[in-house]
């Protein structure tokens, strides 16, 4: 269940400046908004300078946007976006269905207005129509938006011979204890945005985006750690405290594309497919109240690693290869046999690798005092069958993490590669 460990990729943009007030100048050529706007910059510190000293009128001036404002992901390229992309601070999951009587047509035009919002958004400017406001003043955030369709949408569009094998169901696992309302679902759209409002804001135009063609089916909100609230960029941690993705893959080894994401060609996939990648969703309770009881060391047997900073119980740091077989002076292995991160290492799986881009999340406290609160894992994989499933059914056979974890739903969406240029997110499957 570990998440990704992609670095931070933040990029600078162009300043904005702020406009000049509408409003008319008091005799002291101060705006109302102009003396509200200095006194919430100088929290009202008047003090020892005096009244006249704490209103001094500052000169208008551009004033650039944090790293944090100003990241930008595009929205026009090889594989969609929030893929790749680093660890956002915020994130919404949403699938529709389409509703009675919409078909193909239908889906064609919801995945033209959803593409056509979702690279403005992206790029910091309103939605095409009837903008909220909720995002203004701030910049993109390094918002993404990334579509994906699911096993029942290809039936609901007369679309079954384009349908992927590899979107065949998942096989049930002894941990799910799965709600089928909050499961699946026609289409499926991931947000993300390192700004709560950014990405709520994007949440809301995809939703009045969808208008008649379709309706809600679940929606579930995360959050991570935001970038930069670290002394150093750092592997993420979980809540159960774990440092929780060392071992993600990452885009400059040889074989990532080719684990990650549907080749162009040499494939069962369909042609649609292309630059594409196969998402497995999985609302993922944590139990906490039982995780904490247990003794640092105790979680580190369960982990196989150590809480402090995310190093292999063997020794060394978080990127020292894992010695399975060191054994203590009892003879015992240092890394139990049913420890998490030995039984999750690609090596272990005869090579299946999955991208781990999760969020956190904690939807409130049950009447008997129990913390709603899990993972809303996502992970990304060319072919779900070698990545996801080989791995789950390998963790169901003994993994000392499954007693302190409870899937609760799921979902598995085919993600096609990017839109090109003036077209949409799907338009090789929809009009071809």
């Amino acid at each position: 269940m570990p998440d990704q460990s992609l670095p931070e990729a933040r990029t600078s943009e162009a300043a904005r400046t702020v406009p000049p007030s509408s409003e008319p100048s008091s005799p002291e050529g101060l705006t109302r908004r102009r003396l509200l706007g200095t006194a919430g910059a100088t929290g009202l510190v008047l003090g020892a300078a005096g009244a006249a000293g704490g209103y001094a009128a500052a000169p208008a001036q551009v004033t650039p946007l944090s790293s944090i404002g100003a990241g930008k992901a595009m929205f026009h390229v090889k594989h969609q976006p929030g893929i790749t992309q680093g660890l956002q601070a915020r994130g919404h999951l949403i699938a529709f269905d389409l509703a009675a009587g919409a078909g193909r047509k239908e889906a064609a035009a919801l995945l033209r207005r959803w593409s056509e919002t979702a690279r403005r958004l992206m790029a910091g400017e309103a939605a095409p129509h009837d903008d909220t406001d909720i995002a203004r003043d701030a910049g993109p955030s390094s918002l993404t938006v990334t579509f994906g369709f699911g096993h029942s949408f290809f039936a609901r569009t007369g679309l079954e011979k384009q349908r992927p094998v590899a979107l065949d169901p998942l096989p049930d696992f002894s941990s799910d204890h799965l709600d089928k309302s909050r499961s699946n679902g026609d289409l499926w759209v991931q947000i993300g945005a390192d700004d709560a409002l950014v990405a709520f804001h994007a949440l809301r135009a995809i939703q009045k985006d969808a208008g008649s063609a379709a309706k809600v089916r679940w929606q579930m909100n995360g959050f991570n750690r935001t970038p930069g609230a670290t002394a150093h960029p750092m592997t993420a941690r979980n809540l159960m405290g774990q440092v929780d993705g060392t071992r993600n893959p990452k885009p400059a080894e040889s074989d990532f594309e080719r684990r990650i994401f549907v080749p162009e060609s040499g494939t069962k996939d369909p042609a649609w497919m292309a630059n594409g990648s196969y998402a497995v969703v999985r609302r993922i309770r944590m139990l906490l109240d039982d995780w904490e009881k247990l003794s640092t060391g105790a979680q580190e047997q369960v982990i196989g690693r150590r809480k402090a900073d995310g190093a292999p119980l063997t020794g060394g740091d978080e990127t020292t290869e894992m010695d399975l077989e060191k054994r203590d002076a009892h003879g015992d292995l240092v890394v139990p046999l049913n420890a998490h991160a030995r039984i999750t290492r690609p090596d272990q799986n005869g090579g299946a690798a999955m991208l781990r881009r999760p969020f956190s999340f904690h939807d409130g406290i049950d009447p008997d005092g129990t913390p709603d609160a899990g993972l809303l894992f996502v992970c990304w994989q060319a072919d779900p069958l070698r990545g996801f499933v080989t791995v789950q059914r390998k963790l169901d056979r003994g993994d000392a993490l499954s007693a302190f974890v409870r899937h609760e739903s799921s979902g598995l969406y085919a993600v096609p590669g990017g839109a090109a240029e003036g077209g949409y997110v799907g338009q090789a499957l929809l009009e071809g």
